[in-house]
């Protein structure tokens, strides 16, 4: 359970010299085909040994069942992990990659027909080999025996998060995906992917319009992993662009999940909890302030009506398309019931600032004054939409906390840099009015 624990943990350079998003790379490929079977790297030289020695190329195909993934860098660090042959490996490319950015979508195009036409030689340098005796348990064996079918898989490990797994797109032979898998790894990773599960089965019942959300395919436990099968959605297809009106009547439409209610926010289920998810965070400075904060804005604002409902819990730009298939929607595992409303709004306004380059403290210095504007088509009064922000990035910095982002390396995880001053000088600037109720 070593390398379980390691999960998703930043690891300084080895001995080696390897980084730590390929040291990571290596222990889920071992997760994913373990003993008997072995998983090498080689860097596309046929006399090279393999990363630990004793396995050539040649020697692995030997192997009944043997795999050779490619790494392609520079879209992803890390890079996409996909299949070695080059009509599968542009497949498993154009279906996965889907930039919003059309110089980026051009260059994705322009790499999957180099692909198929012979560029695999360059693009396809760096290899992952794998190599397994006849019947060995393995994903793809148990994906191929859960689906009823053959299937290559590529995978996405994505950078250094507390919450970092490997996500798997499955494809057939002609490069076509038919589903894509999340596995837990670790604790966290583990209640996430169920969370995701009970997320997708309860919203399949709703009878959403306005979005369109995968569809479990299988869901089970594989060697103590949780393992989630979800259909793909066509994210690949050409853009559309989504009218601000349209996005804010999704994000409605899924608040309602549920039902909506009113409290006064002091005395709110939504408080309690987020008491109760704040306490089981680590002690410390953040944690201290964090609550504090809380007491102070219950203090000033605890007499406040919100209305509450259902939110996606990460609705950010990367996690959705709009094309002609729909408004489509992934990456449930945050869902939740039960927050004030207009979260999901704020969210998507937040993340599309602190990606990149952008600062992200100004972002969320922002985010209060422009709450008014974002959660207007909500019907939110201004005085609680800006309640609204400050709980949305205390709930957020309570995320980060319990799930120790910052001790997992992840770039936005340390919360005394943005978010806590952020929300500690909002909460100073709020004064005691009169409680009033917003609503859609």
């Amino acid at each position: 359970m070593g390398t379980m624990q390691r999960a998703g943990v930043t690891q300084p350079a080895d001995a080696a010299g390897r980084p730590d998003w390929l040291v990571c790379l290596l222990e889920m490929c071992e997760l994913l085909w373990p003993p008997p079977a072995v998983v090498r790297l080689a860097d596309g030289k046929p006399d090279r040994a393999g990363l630990k020695g004793g396995l050539r190329r040649d020697e692995t195909a030997a192997w009944p069942d043997s795999r050779e993934f490619a790494l392609i860098a520079g879209l992803h660090q890390p890079p996409l992990l996909v299949p070695a042959d080059r009509h599968a490996a542009a497949g498993a490319l154009g279906h996965y990659c889907h930039p919003r950015v059309r110089v980026k979508r051009l260059g994705v195009k322009a790499l999957c027909l180099g692909l198929r036409g012979g560029l695999g030689g360059v693009a396809l340098r760096r290899r992952v080999l794998v190599g397994a005796p006849g019947g060995a348990d393995t994903i793809e064996e148990y994906l191929k025996t859960a689906l009823s079918r053959e299937v290559q898989v590529s995978m996405y490990l994505g950078p250094a998060r507390a919450n970092r797994k490997p996500v798997l797109q499955l494809l057939v032979g002609t490069g076509e995906p038919i589903g894509f898998a999340k596995i837990g790894v670790n604790p966290l990773t583990c209640s996430l992917v169920r969370a995701e599960h009970d997320s997708l089965v309860r919203l399949g019942r709703a009878g959403l319009r306005e979005i369109t959300i995968p569809k479990v395919l299988h869901y089970d436990s594989w060697r103590g992993l949780e393992v989630l099968v979800m259909s793909p959605l066509p994210a690949w297809q050409p853009p559309r662009p989504l009218p601000a009106p349209r996005l804010a009547a999704a994000m409605a439409e899924l608040a309602r999940v549920g039902g909506l209610t009113t409290e006064p926010l002091g005395h709110s289920r939504y408080l309690g909890q987020l008491r109760t998810r704040l306490a089981a965070a680590d002690p410390g400075a953040e944690r201290t302030a964090l609550w504090r904060a809380l007491d102070d804005l219950t203090a000033r604002a605890g007499s406040e009506i919100l209305t509450f409902g259902s939110w996606h819990g990460d609705w950010s730009p990367w996690n959705m398309a709009s094309t002609g298939s729909g408004v489509l929607v992934w990456d449930w595992e945050r869902f939740a019931t039960g927050v004030p409303l207009g979260f999901d709004a704020l969210h998507h306004w937040l993340q599309s600032r602190v990606t990149g380059y952008r600062e992200p403290a100004a972002a969320a210095r922002s985010c209060a004054e422009r709450a008014p504007r974002e959660l207007a088509p909500f019907g939110i009064a201004a005085r609680q939409a800006q309640l609204t922000a400050v709980l949305y990035l205390a709930d957020l910095a309570t995320r980060y906390l319990t799930d120790r982002q910052a001790q997992a390396g992840a770039r936005l995880g340390a919360t005394e840099t943005w978010l806590i001053p952020a929300i500690t000088g909002e909460v100073a600037r709020l004064r005691g009015a009169p409680g009033g109720q917003a609503g859609l």
